[in-house]
């Protein structure tokens, strides 16, 4: 990554670590006691009253460097053991949202393709944090990834914390991008401001962000805010996808695809110079239609399993993807464009009509 990235952290030398890692920082704290100054009466001595804990002007990172380490050793643990089994139920103590329904699909795909199909392989050796800086919840965290040992891209993980005595999950992963330059973050012992999905001050808002970034995945170059977006290999993977599928189909049959928002972003963290990076779910619903009654259409093995045995679509047959997406939204007088960071869509669905 190019520029400075998201805060890199070093991980201390500890000999119970795990190899291959970094070195973990360690952080001290200095406790700080309030004397209460005790009046003489002429009478009595008054009881001392505790004074109240000071009120910090800014809100505290969510979490150490060292939790958030240990967050993704448990995390790492239970994708293993699932990965081992095969089994998506013992998924749900550590994965939710779009991981656990990804995750779940492939399995789907690895049995129906006799064991040829493993599970996307997970990083859990991280290079960078982006810890938001707050005090309530939910809680969202963002860890960029080394990159892994088949030379893929690293990933960007989604760990998310719904309430105090809730553990963080991981809620979703997205292939960071080649060449992006990431905007420069508070370091992770500080913790990066949370903003709302309304919030002022950017090129546009992180609400609009997603929608108008899922309008530019449907139409392209004709979408009305293209222009605001810079160029992304994410984009340019599902055009080219889409343009593969319409060739083959040619005359046989006919492709719709929609692509939307699930939900505001799952978080927004604000940048050094002004801007945000937003992380957000999008649904992909892809349709292959035949023109007229009669035909049918061959529903490959993975497909069949999610659609339920299905092995022929009569009419139709449609697939649903769920997707991640991490941009950057720059301030609203900087003059650039948005930036996709990091995107990743897999196949959680199929129907047969």
């Amino acid at each position: 990554m190019k520029g400075r990235r998201l805060a890199p952290v070093p991980l201390d030398g500890d000999p119970g670590r795990r190899p291959g890692r970094s070195r973990r920082r360690r952080l001290s704290v200095t406790a700080m006691v309030v004397l209460p100054l005790l009046g003489l009466g002429a009478c009595s001595t008054p009881l001392p009253t505790a004074d109240p804990e000071p009120v910090p002007a800014v809100a505290p990172p969510a979490v150490s460097v060292a939790q958030a380490q240990r967050v993704l050793d448990a995390v790492a643990e239970v994708v293993a053991a699932g990965d081992a089994a095969g089994d998506a139920a013992t998924l749900a103590p550590r994965l939710e949202g779009p991981a656990l329904a990804i995750r779940t699909a492939e399995y789907v795909r690895n049995t129906a393709n006799a064991g040829t199909r493993p599970p996307t392989v997970l990083p859990f050796d991280e290079q960078a944090l982006l810890v938001p800086e707050t005090d309530t919840w939910p809680r969202t965290q963002l860890v960029v990834t080394e990159q892994p040992a088949d030379l893929q891209a690293p990933r960007v993980l989604v760990l998310r914390q719904a309430s105090p005595r809730d553990p963080y999950k991981l809620w979703g992963w997205a292939r960071l991008l080649p060449s992006v330059e990431t905007p420069a973050t508070a370091a992770p012992e500080e913790g990066s401001p949370t903003l709302p999905p309304d919030a002022e001050g950017l090129l546009m808002t992180p609400r609009d962000a997603v929608a108008q970034y899922t309008d530019v995945l449907a139409n392209g170059d004709v979408s009305s805010y293209v222009g605001s977006f810079a160029p992304d290999s994410f984009r340019s993977a599902i055009e080219a996808e889409r343009g593969a599928v319409v060739t083959q189909l040619a005359d046989a049959a006919t492709l719709t695809q929609t692509y939307a928002p699930v939900s505001d972003p799952v978080v927004t963290l604000g940048t050094v110079d002004g801007g945000a990076i937003v992380v957000s779910e999008i649904a992909t619903t892809s349709t292959v239609t035949l023109p007229e009654a009669g035909g049918t259409i061959t529903v490959e093995p993975f497909y069949s399993a999610l659609a339920g045995g299905a092995t022929t679509a009569g009419t139709s047959l449609t697939r649903t993807f769920s997707g991640v997406v991490v941009m950057y939204v720059p301030p609203a007088d900087s003059g650039a464009q948005v930036q996709v960071l990091a995107g990743e869509q897999s196949v959680t669905g199929a129907s047969a009509q």
